[in-house]
This record gives C-alpha cells, sequence and structure tokens, in this order.
C-alpha cells in the first residue's frame, strides 16, 4: 500500500479526468515525481489511504433529502439534519479493488471505500480514476458514468461503501492488444487527494472504465 501526494502532474491528469462525465485521462500525462510511502495490509485486491493535495474534485455535493446510511452491520435510511456528519476526507479513507468476476469479455468488481477516521461521515457520487502501468506511466483512461442516481451514504467507523466498475477485455475494431495496468489511481468524491492501490486488469476500448456512482457495502 502506498500513500501517494499528487504533484502538478497528476493535478493535470485529473483536472482532464473529471471535466465531464465522459472523462479523458491523457496518455502523457505525468505520475507524481515523489511521494510519501506508508506500510500497510496488502492482499490479491490491494488497500491505500492518502494524502490532501491537488486541485480538483470528483463528483458534486449531494442533495439534502438523498441519504442511505451504511454501518459495519446494517443499512437504513436517514434525513439530513443540523448535525449530520461531514463528508469523508481521503486522509480517512482506504481504498481497494474487489474480486473481478467475469462475464462474456466483461469484467465487473467493486472498488470499495473504508471509513477508517474513527468517525461518521459520508459518500456522494462518483469516484476518479487513472490507470498506471508496471513501469508507473500513466495510461489511457476513460471513465464513463452510469446513468444511476447518486444516494449519499453515510458511513460508520470501519463501514464501507463500493462503486461498481465495469470494463471490457476484447479489443474493439482498431485495437490489436489492450494495454495492462498495474495499480489504479482514485479520487473519492468531492475530494481533492488521491488513493492508489494495486489493479491488475487488461481494459479494452481505449481505457473506458464504466463506474456507478457510490452504495452501501463492499459488495457488489
Amino acid at each position: 500500500m502506498r500513500v501517494i501526494t499528487s504533484t502538478a502532474g497528476v493535478a493535470a491528469a485529473a483536472a482532464i479526468l473529471l471535466s465531464t462525465g465522459y472523462a479523458l485521462s491523457a496518455v502523457d500525462a505525468a505520475r507524481p515525481a515523489s511521494g510519501a510511502s506508508a506500510a500497510g495490509p496488502g492482499g490479491g485486491s490491494g488497500e491505500g489511504t492518502g494524502r490532501a493535495a491537488g486541485a480538483v474534485s470528483a463528483s458534486s455535493a449531494p442533495a439534502a433529502h438523498d441519504t442511505i446510511r451504511a454501518a459495519s452491520t446494517s443499512t437504513t435510511s436517514t434525513g439530513f439534519s443540523a448535525k449530520a456528519p461531514a463528508r469523508c476526507r481521503t486522509t480517512g479513507l482506504r481504498a481497494r479493488v474487489g474480486r473481478q468476476d467475469p462475464g462474456a469479455g466483461n469484467r465487473y468488481a467493486p472498488l470499495v471505500l473504508t471509513n477508517t477516521s474513527g468517525r461518521t461521515c459520508w459518500v456522494y457520487g462518483f469516484v476518479g480514476l487513472v490507470l498506471i502501468d508496471g513501469r508507473g506511466d500513466v495510461l489511457r483512461t476513460r471513465t464513463r458514468r452510469e446513468s444511476v442516481t447518486p444516494h449519499r451514504v453515510t458511513l460508520r467507523p470501519g463501514a464501507s461503501a463500493h462503486a461498481r466498475l465495469h470494463w471490457t477485455v476484447v479489443p474493439t475494431d482498431h485495437e490489436t492488444r489492450c494495454p495492462a495496468s498495474a495499480r489504479l489511481m482514485i479520487i473519492p468524491p468531492d475530494e481533492v487527494a488521491h488513493l492508489e492501490v494495486p489493479f491488475s486488469a487488461t481494459i479494452c476500448d481505449d481505457g473506458r472504465i464504466d463506474a456507478r456512482p457510490m452504495a452501501p457495502g463492499a459488495g457488489l
């Protein structure tokens, strides 16, 4: 697990990524030249935590009435009040990508964010994504936001929310091969810092990933 602080190159890539709902990350966008590192739990899916940096956010603020609570033992609906918890910050989140489920040339996986802050907070909307190869170079990444209505998901300490990711491993007409990623840069909703986790995948169609908004729980 690595803790990454964004530099101007990553901020530029993230700005391109997040400028529209159907975003493109430039192939020649630079990764951070340096960053702080921290040891942490590994595992096949990978986990990450981050620190504040950059100058972009991954989604807009939620409507007051769209609230879902994701507790570690149950999920309930709750209304907004003046004492409602604050938004989850990157520094208080751990990320991982769950098991990839195959199906007819398609792949599905949950991108899981877990609240490690020790306080209740919420997430809302879509994450930003940037693929990174084994050499540390940024790969062409197109993140398409699916037409699913976002809801605010309230996370007690230790609770998780996920975004379903979908991509194809079948080359399109103009592709002879599809690049392989080694890691995934993740910008949590409404945040300016990013997390970076292991992510081994072959993603075709010019690096297109379809993403749903954050939903309660860690599984699809």
